[in-house]
């Protein structure tokens, strides 16, 4: 059983933040792979589904971000899901917006929403960083994290969407350790221009 995790924070205000680009990816997976519809299961929003004969386990902590790691951690405990099995959409500042990059461990940059799931699960979880850029000057990244996308978004936000959806059953392929690479390599290609 893999682990998908989508950050957030609950409630419609926060729906279109940039700091919920982690659930909106997460929906995407979960309503493009035909996944259970959600129940309210460790603090959070839980539908299941599966890829190939890989179990996937789809969650939406709602316990503000700051708090997500409790609901990771539930989760994971409850089903005995290691660390390496667990897969972390969730926004990041220091990569332009529309790009995206996988990483396996290492530190949090500040995230709270990580820094909830290192104190929970350890840090050799595998995260998905969806670059929503940064907005130029310290002072202004809450706004910019807790502020909406932008209409004019859309453009490069549905597609990013999109492809993560697309690529995802790639997170399960156990035949090596390349899947972050495989994953990130089918999104280049589903954003690639011209591909219809």
């Amino acid at each position: 059983m893999l682990l998908f995790v989508g950050l957030g924070n609950p409630g419609s205000k926060y729906k279109n933040n940039r700091h919920n680009i982690g659930f909106m990816a997460v929906d995407e997976i979960v309503h493009r792979h035909d996944f259970s519809a959600p129940k309210s299961q460790f603090q959070g929003l839980v539908s299941e589904g599966r890829f190939g004969s890989e179990k996937i386990l789809a969650l939406k902590p709602q316990t503000f971000m700051n708090l997500s790691g409790q609901s990771v951690g539930e989760a994971a405990r409850f089903y005995k899901i290691a660390p390496d099995h667990i897969f972390v959409f969730y926004d990041e500042l220091d990569i332009p917006a529309a790009k995206i990059k996988f990483k396996t461990g290492g530190g949090n940059a500040g995230h709270n929403g990580l820094r909830s799931i290192d104190q929970h699960i350890s840090k050799e979880y595998h995260r998905i960083r969806m670059g929503i850029g940064h907005p130029g000057h310290k002072d202004r990244v809450t706004g910019h994290v807790l502020g909406n996308f932008a209409k004019s978004d859309d453009q490069w936000l549905d597609p990013l969407l999109d492809a993560v959806a697309s690529a995802a059953p790639k997170l399960a392929d156990r035949t090596g350790e390349t899947r972050g690479a495989r994953f990130l390599n089918e999104i280049g290609l589903q954003l690639k221009p011209n591909n219809n």
